[in-house]
């Protein structure tokens, strides 16, 4: 199996979910169910059914952490330098609009465009990966083609 690229801060939060997920939300969910028993009829019960669909995806959702823990290859961004790679954080000027984004490039499982987290196989991340300071490049977006140049690569 491939190894999963993490940085630290992307790793930690997935452990912390994981944690949270098996500490607090599978005993609700358990207290829940057994709640919803104590009501009688299972057949009829939607708050059963809603309890054991809420423990499907809990236990779903745990598999899938575990998994993606233990395949982890965590990678320090601080030790890192260069063209963009994996852990960069680069800020960019759109070349048509002049709006200036700072994006650091990670893996899909820490991946969250609002908090600027790009996920290393979207059009954008490939686009920068091996590219310097002041380079051009095109990315072919659903609104078409945009240019970027790169402002500024640095490894936090």
């Amino acid at each position: 199996m491939d190894k999963i690229p993490l940085t630290r801060a992307g790793f930690e939060k997935l452990e912390s979910e994981l944690k949270h997920l098996k500490s607090v939300e599978r005993p609700a969910i358990i207290r829940a169910i057994a709640e919803a028993r104590e009501h009688g009829d299972l057949s009829e019960n939607a708050e059963y059914h809603s309890a054991k669909e809420k423990q499907s995806f809990i236990e779903g959702r745990v598999k899938e952490l575990e998994g993606v823990i233990s395949l982890a290859d965590v990678i320090d961004p601080s030790k890192l330098s260069g063209p963009v790679k994996f852990g960069a954080t680069v800020e960019v000027v759109d070349e048509d609009t002049d709006e200036e984004k700072t994006y650091q490039i990670v893996g899909e499982y820490e991946a969250d465009i609002e908090a600027g987290k790009l996920n290393m196989k979207s059009p954008l991340s490939r686009a920068l990966i091996g590219k310097e300071e002041g380079d051009s490049v095109e990315v072919r977006t659903p609104g078409g083609v945009r240019s970027y140049e790169i402002l500024s690569i640095s490894y936090k």
